[in-house]
């Protein structure tokens, strides 16, 4: 029998294992390996797929990651929601570490990356509100009865890395209206549009960003001890959104490509 999983959690820097007791299983893909096998279990009575997005040995930097072949992976295993945890920057004085963000918007900065799967024929894919809504929504609620306020709206700014910004591009992202910086929430938002997935970012503050306080500079170590320290809240924010998101999706992410001719078959 075929694996199957309907929700996923692509997990972020620090974040290598998710699921007790999952089966793991290798995908091929027409974009190559994903980072990693992907594992399944069953979460609250539902099959869930996890795929840690850096592999589980943080082999592919963030410019390097297979993010086509991660989303594919996971959309012919059956995947339709995924939840996206990521260490973030914050870029307000207000989100120090350890804050939560579920954000609404992004700002793409990357530079190198294959953002997309249609590569011919003119396919135009809507993503004016790039998160799912009623994903975030059921985020907030579970984050809110763990103690846990997070921030409901902001914009997630995606640098290319993997160097961390200097003050002067920290400040103009703050000033631009970015919430939080991160190297790796795009392209996989856009190509999880692209395949009509529901997707829903939750961003852990790892550390203020250099530019908001004058004579602090991030560092990795900073980065993985401060991820480190939260891992058991975010896992619990994340088995609990599994367990609440709804079955059938009443949201605009099933329709994106309604009225579209693709040029090529999905999953």
């Amino acid at each position: 029998m075929s694996p199957h999983a309907e929700f996923a959690v692509i997990g972020g820097s620090g974040l290598y294992a998710l699921l007790d007791g999952a089966t793991e299983h290798v995908v091929e893909t027409p974009y190559g390996a994903p980072s990693d096998a992907i594992t399944i279990a069953e979460v609250g009575g539902r099959s869930v797929a996890f795929l840690p997005r850096h592999g589980r040995d943080h082999r592919h930097p963030p410019h390097l990651i297979p993010y086509r072949a991660n989303l594919w992976a996971l959309r012919s295993l059956g995947v339709r929601q995924i939840l996206a945890p990521c260490a973030v920057g914050g870029l307000r004085s207000d989100l120090g570490p350890g804050s939560f963000v579920v954000p609404d918007q992004l700002i793409d900065r990357t530079s190198s990356r294959v953002q997309t799967y249609y590569d011919r024929g003119a396919v135009h894919v809507s993503f004016a509100d790039p998160y799912c809504p009623v994903g975030r929504s059921t985020v907030l609620a579970t984050a809110s009865g763990h103690g846990i306020e997070a921030e409901s709206r902001g914009t997630m700014v995606v640098i290319e890395g993997p160097r961390f910004s200097t003050r002067a591009e920290s400040r103009w992202y703050a000033s631009m209206g970015g919430t939080v910086v991160n190297m790796t929430g795009h392209p996989e938002a856009v190509l999880a549009r692209e395949l009509a997935l529901c997707y829903t970012a939750i961003a852990l503050v790892t550390d203020l960003d250099a530019g908001v306080e004058g004579g602090h500079s991030v560092t990795q170590d900073e980065v993985f001890r401060v991820f480190g320290e939260n891992t058991e809240r975010l896992r619990a924010v994340l088995l609990d959104t599994l367990a609440a998101l709804p079955q059938e999706r009443d949201c605009p992410c099933p329709s994106v490509l309604d009225g579209i001719k693709l040029p090529i078959e999905l999953p």
